[in-house]
């Protein structure tokens, strides 16, 4: 597409503060009100109060990754407006000067003044500042943290003027860049997500990925970085590399033991995906069972390791153009290595310590990949990665920094407390897996366990890897299953919960179960179907409550944006037995839910996908 045949959508006052209402208050955007007080009794508040507020939270945003502010609107979104004199307003608008410290002025700073839905609000933002720590004019330092802004001393926010390259990479612009350059289908994707019906060039606003000079749009290094057509013309490392070493260390000449060695390059949003294929195959392994029969078993929990490849892309160094994401899956660890040493404002100790602090080298990546799902709360990331493992049962993940990476590392190493490491001797002969060990582990004390339990302890997202397992521990003969399907499906509707949620397993010590008591899983008879147009809105229990009427149900899973609680608009449902996945396939196109209309099909695995396309060209 060229840049001339296209129509600018400009993206005007109005139509930022619809996009920031729809959106809501984040690390990246504040609501302040005009008013004070109780329901109806509200009155216009102290205007030097709304001054410091607009000061304060502008300097936070400075500190932090930028953000925008609209004054005139309830924590809630409800626009009230501002109900002052003409000579209040414009002190309003000024007030970024005059109560901002003289020596640390704010970075191209918007404030302007609008009449949205005939009430008069103020719209102000500032990007991520480079120059200054900055201060209010009564010399207080505040940084934005998630929804908040408080106070930080300035040793924490101030860098090294080396650092400045690695910090402004993204924000610069590209002269020789055009829309033509990026991937127009992706950004349609993004801004659909972000508010429907917006178009191209308002989202490239939007995400402060584009300016309008007068004649064209000059597009920021991010907008390349996250869209490019051809991300290679762009930046030369723009990829993860993996390397699968046969070993925990790699060898070097008659000793080199690198087994595979694959790479991928992308612009940074399909990255995420196509690195994260590339990836999750080394996240397991496959070893032969005692009944002889070959069991694929997940090493790392999935979402730990994914959190520590975002993690990686999102804050990398892209100034050092000339190296790429690695990722060693060794015998005993998996590390993540990203170019660029850690910010010298965040220190490893308070990583480790899990106390959130966060500094975005890309704030502009950052903010897109935010408002997209692939991140929640900025900072939180490496917090996730710390809960996932010891959910796991598994050792914390080390975090070393040089001058020139930042490296994580996930060990295959499991803690457990002194009366678990009693309670699991009892299975050693049984040689489990992680996976196995950890149910086992939730039926410490005789205590039932629901499914959810199983999926949120494992850290698995897949319902054939939660079959599998299943079948694999009762096998063994140390699961069964006191709460009957039918019971637990009974329960789940009284209880008004999903029947994930209900407490339906037993482990039980070696040899405890006679084979007669043994309730074995009749897998042949499950049967798994897709649900498409579903609604974003609408939870498990929302399904379950749906479907119930065709049957049993074992297991209700709706995939979600990561980092998201909206669903992606489809489902995965598993009956207790076929001909209820029969009879839902049946009514497909005639169940309704949320104003949609449903659509029922048999569940294909991903290989079986595969193959019959191949089928077709035999």
């Amino acid at each position: 597409m060229e840049e001339s045949s296209l129509k600018y959508e400009l993206l005007k006052l109005n139509d930022r503060v619809d996009i920031a209402l729809q959106l809501g208050e984040s690390h990246f955007r504040e609501f302040k009100s005009g008013f004070e007080g109780p329901g109806k009794r509200k009155k216009p508040r102290n205007p030097r109060d709304i001054c410091v507020d607009i000061a304060e939270t502008l300097v936070a945003f400075a500190n932090a990754d930028g953000g925008e502010l609209i004054v005139g609107v309830e924590d809630d979104g409800t626009v009230t407006g501002l109900d002052f004199t003409e000579e209040k307003i414009s002190m309003f608008l000024n007030s970024p000067k005059t109560h901002v410290h003289g020596d640390t002025p704010l970075p191209a700073l918007r404030a302007s003044r609008l009449l949205y839905k005939d009430r008069i609000v103020l719209y102000f933002s500032v990007p991520k500042g480079t120059d200054y720590v900055y201060l209010t004019s009564n010399g207080r330092c505040l940084q934005r943290k998630d929804r908040a802004s408080g106070p930080i001393s300035t040793e924490r926010i101030s860098f090294s003027r080396t650092e400045r390259a690695s910090r402004e990479y993204d924000r610069c612009f590209v002269d020789n860049a055009s829309i033509a350059d990026l991937d127009i289908q992706l950004i349609h994707q993004v801004a659909e997500h972000i508010s429907k019906g917006m178009g191209v060039e308002k989202c490239l606003q939007h995400l402060e990925l584009a300016e309008f000079d007068g004649s064209h749009f000059r597009l920021r290094r991010a907008a390349l970085l996250l869209f490019a057509e051809n991300p290679s013309k762009w930046h030369p490392r723009l990829q993860v590399r993996i390397l699968k070493i046969a070993g925990n260390e790699i060898g070097i000449g008659k000793d080199f033991n690198v087994v595979t060695d694959e790479e991928v390059t992308d612009n940074i949003l399909s990255l995420i995906e196509s690195s994260w294929d590339l990836l999750r195959p080394h996240l397991t392994e496959t070893r032969f069972s005692k009944h002889a029969i070959f069991r694929t078993q997940i090493i790392y929990p999935e979402l730990a390791c994914r959190e520590a490849l975002i993690n990686a892309i999102a804050h990398r160094d892209y100034s050092m153009e000339g190296r790429g994401i690695e990722v060693h899956v060794c015998s005993n660890r998996l590390e993540i290595i990203s170019p660029g040493a850690l910010l010298s404002s965040i220190r490893i100790e308070d990583l480790k310590e899990l106390r959130g602090i966060h500094q975005s080298r890309n704030s502009l990546v950052a903010k897109v990949l935010r408002e997209v799902g692939y991140m929640r709360e900025l900072g939180e990331g490496i917090r996730r990665m710390y809960e996932l493992m010891h959910d796991n049962d598994l050792s914390p993940p080390e975090l070393y920094t040089d001058s020139s990476i930042f490296k994580v590392t996930l060990l295959h190493k499991y803690i457990y407390s002194r009366e678990e490491r009693i309670w699991l001797e009892n299975f050693e002969e049984l040689n489990l897996s992680r996976e196995q060990k950890t149910v086992v582990r939730l039926g410490y004390n005789d205590r039932l366990i629901s499914p959810k339990e199983i999926w949120d302890a494992v850290g698995i997202v897949d319902t054939d890897y939660y079959r599998q397992l299943l079948e694999s521990l009762y096998e063994l003969g140390i699961l069964s299953r006191p709460v009957s399907h039918t019971r637990a499906f009974n329960l789940a509707k009284r209880e008004k919960k999903s029947v994930k949620n209900i407490p339906q397993f037993r482990v039980s010590l070696p040899g405890e179960i006679s084979e007669n008591k043994r309730r074995l899983i009749e897998n042949t008879d499950y049967a798994k179907v897709y649900v498409g147009n579903v609604p974003y809105s609408v939870d498990e229990f929302d399904l379950q409550e749906l479907f119930g009427i065709y049957g049993e149900i074992e297991v209700v899973s709706i995939p979600k944006y990561y980092g998201n609680e909206s669903g992606k608009g489809f489902a995965f449902i598993e009956f207790s037995h076929k001909d209820a996945a029969d009879r839902a396939i049946s009514d497909s196109g005639k169940i309704r839910l949320g104003g949609q209309t449903l659509y029922v099909q048999k569940f294909i695995k991903r290989t079986q996908r595969k193959k019959s396309v191949n089928d077709k060209h035999v």
